[in-house]
């Protein structure tokens, strides 16, 4: 695995877990406190932040599918952990085996050419 292709599984951990927990908090504190109480402020700035962190989430697995050239089941799958609520954890868990798996071949590999 290249450079690139680390770096993009790399952007991807890091938008996951923010995007897991806003989904929930946007659940919680946005559309449950407004139902049983007057507390409806919360509900356009989560909504707007889970948005955007979702939007930036789908375009970093896109690039991640093209540099890593990941098959189209995998993609598919973290595309539905990211809509499950906390799925995002799980992913990045699978993500960060995965990107541990990527440097310790890329080691053995700089080593069989030295």
């Amino acid at each position: 695995m290249d450079i690139k292709t680390a770096s993009a599984l790399h952007r991807l951990r890091l938008v996951s877990v923010p995007e897991a927990l806003s989904f929930p908090a946007l659940l919680i504190f946005g559309s449950l406190l407004s139902r049983i109480s007057d507390i409806d402020y919360l509900l356009l700035p989560l909504g707007l932040l889970h948005a955007f962190l979702f939007m930036v989430y789908a375009v970093l697995l896109l690039d991640v599918w093209y540099k890593a050239k990941w098959p189209f089941k995998k993609v598919v799958f973290f595309f539905v952990l990211s809509v499950v609520p906390l799925g995002g954890l799980y992913g990045d868990k699978v993500l960060k085996r995965e990107e541990a798996d990527s440097v310790v071949a890329a080691r053995a590999r700089e080593a069989a050419q030295a």
